[in-house]
């Protein structure tokens, strides 16, 4: 087994190196071709979330649509892939962004019985409590 790291899948995607997207390329066909799997784990999904929306200015759609073409291509193994699946719906359907959506799930498929959370965009995720923060009270 083979693990990509976050620029790996970065040079794969959006092709900004000819040089290093053709060397991905290339892994890729001799992985393929030897049936050995790439890894894919979590942190490398949200590093590639931060890196396509902060330095290729890429859509949520965009960025699911990539995180989708690892989970449907045979050559890559998506670590928690049942997570990543669970946290891309959540992705598609909410503001959240898919890091927060991945430690939803992850954390739920860890057994928590609820995540607790400040960030008001997973609101809509389930499985999520939003806390509110207590006013202060005045000194007497």
């Amino acid at each position: 087994m083979i693990a990509a790291d976050t620029n790996v899948l970065v040079r794969l995607l959006v092709e900004d190196d000819e040089k290093e997207a053709a060397a991905v390329r290339e892994l890729v066909a001799a992985a393929k071709e030897h049936q050995e799997p790439v890894l894919v784990t979590a942190p490398v999904l949200c590093e590639l979330e931060w890196v396509l929306e902060s330095a290729y200015d890429a859509s949520r759609k965009d960025i699911a649509k990539a995180v989708q073409a690892f989970l449907d291509d045979a050559v890559f193994v998506v670590d928690g892939r049942d997570a990543v699946v669970e946290a891309l719906a959540h992705y598609r359907e909410t503001a959240a962004d898919f890091s927060d959506c991945l430690i939803v799930a992850t954390a739920r498929r860890a057994g928590a019985r609820t995540i607790a959370t400040f960030d008001r965009r997973l609101r809509r995720v389930p499985g999520c409590t939003v806390l509110r923060p207590q006013a202060k009270r005045g000194r007497r």
